[in-house]
């Protein structure tokens, strides 16, 4: 047996298990009102056969043999329990034992069994009182009582039914399932052709407004989305190795002028040569891991952070180019990762400091209802609209800037806008409100007001 069966193998199985349900419960009334509609009819013969008995006493026709008068089997037996009549099948046999009517009741209907009657074990009574007093006869009708299926064409129908249905039912689900998923099977198929190499591809999308249609937008749409998260990985992966390249080749250069000529080596000015490569070659592995861990997991421990402390610290921290200004009124507290927004604040100092002319303002300041924001800002050439949102992808960076942007590894703005994500916030790059060139980097974190 299938230890994980397909859809349409379940859904056939739970219909043709609810069609056998309801068609059982169906036969089951249906034979019911087969059985009390054959007993009804069985008592109106009765009950006929009865009266024209009935009608022969009172007229005074009764005879010994009461056959011309009925088909079914009769007695009529006096008050003192002898048998006065009989049908033929009848006669010479004992009285049949059954209760006389009630004294306020002409009639009275049951049954018995084990009585000296032919044709059956039990049978069905109608008893009928003519007369009153002494004198009163009691007309006793018999009939073989029903079987199961009092009707055996009809109920043998009713009962063949129940299989007919639950087949039937069976059969159209599983066709009906069949056709419902093909377009699913048609998914599925050309899901599995796609390759990395083959991303380009897409699945068939049905006509019908439905939910395989929207399956296979949805399907599409995550195909979208793939395609481009392999693109800008492929191109992540190429801009790694080029920012990887330089510094090491940068090394490697240093070392073999080094080796070539040792006696002519200014080793002071190498070994400084060096270790500028491998700072270099350092800050970009620190930025991939850090990428890396932001990529992997953002639920990082959570903490109540002062980011005017921490602005503080890092403008404290070593000498900058450019005079750093910072403007706030008291602590600006939010919950988050402490050496998370510390790396996040310090790429965006770093940044401006590359950038700017001769000064860098930080704005610290808590905005209703309740946001902590930051604003860095600098007095530099700015970047144009159109640029603002690249300057945040992975190893981007501006041609008119790349002359003053040489300490940057092209990682700390997008490591600084995925950790304001991971924390809920937001970060941006627009204009400085005083209409003086430059650039303002806007922070939006959720403050933190809970009492420290």
């Amino acid at each position: 047996m299938l230890r994980h069966p397909e859809i349409r193998f379940r859904v056939t199985v739970a219909a043709s298990l609810i069609a056998f349900v309801l068609s059982s419960a169906l036969s089951a009334v249906l034979l019911i009102q087969i059985r009390q509609t054959a007993y009804v009819d069985l008592l109106r013969v009765m009950a006929r056969d009865n009266r024209r008995t009935a009608t022969a006493i009172e007229t005074g026709q009764l005879t010994l043999d009461i056959s011309p008068t009925t088909e079914s089997l009769q007695q009529v037996v006096n008050q003192r329990g002898e048998v006065v009549a009989a049908t033929p099948r009848m006669q010479g046999r004992a009285r049949v034992r059954f209760p006389p009517p009630d004294p306020f009741d002409e009639r009275r209907i049951g049954q018995v069994c084990d009585i000296d009657a032919p044709g059956a074990r039990c049978f069905v009574i109608f008893e009928r009182r003519v007369g009153v007093g002494p004198d009163a006869l009691y007309i006793i009708s018999l009939a073989p009582a029903q079987g199961p299926l009092p009707r055996p064409v009809l109920g043998s129908l009713v009962l063949l039914g129940v299989p007919f249905l639950t087949f039937l039912a069976g059969y159209g689900t599983w066709l009906s399932v069949t056709r419902a998923l093909r377009p699913v099977d048609r998914i599925r198929r050309d899901l599995d052709e796609i390759t990395a190499t083959d991303l380009e591809r897409r699945v068939p999308e049905p006509h019908r407004r439905d939910e395989v249609g929207r399956l296979a937008e949805s399907v599409n749409a995550t195909l979208d989305r793939l395609e481009e998260a392999v693109a800008r990985q492929r191109a992540f992966v190429s801009d790694v190795s080029h920012e990887l390249r330089s510094p090491l080749t940068a090394l490697r250069m240093e070392l073999e002028l080094a080796l070539s000529a040792p006696e002519d080596t200014d080793v002071p000015a190498a070994l400084r040569a060096l270790l500028v490569n491998t700072e270099r070659l350092s800050a970009v592995v620190d930025d991939l891991l850090a990428l890396a861990r932001l990529d992997a997991d953002s639920t990082f421990a959570r903490e109540r952070v002062d980011l005017t402390e921490i602005v503080d610290q890092e403008v404290l921290r070593r000498p900058r180019r450019a005079q750093v200004t910072v403007l706030a009124e008291g602590p600006v507290t939010v919950r988050g990762g402490r050496s998370e927004l510390s790396r996040l604040l310090t790429n965006l100092i770093d940044n401006a400091d590359r950038h700017a002319s001769s000064e860098v303002t930080v704005i610290l300041r808590p905005e209703p209802p309740s946001t902590a924001v930051v604003e860095v800002i600098d007095d530099g050439t700015g970047v144009a609209p159109e640029d603002r949102e690249r300057v945040f992808e992975r190893f981007a960076r501006l041609a008119e800037g790349r002359h003053r942007d040489a300490g940057g590894t092209g990682l700390g703005l997008a490591i600084s806008r995925d950790i304001a994500e991971a924390h809920r916030g937001s970060l941006i790059l627009t204009d400085r409100i005083d209409g003086v060139p430059g650039a303002r980097f806007v922070l939006r974190l959720p403050r933190d007001d809970s009492p420290g």
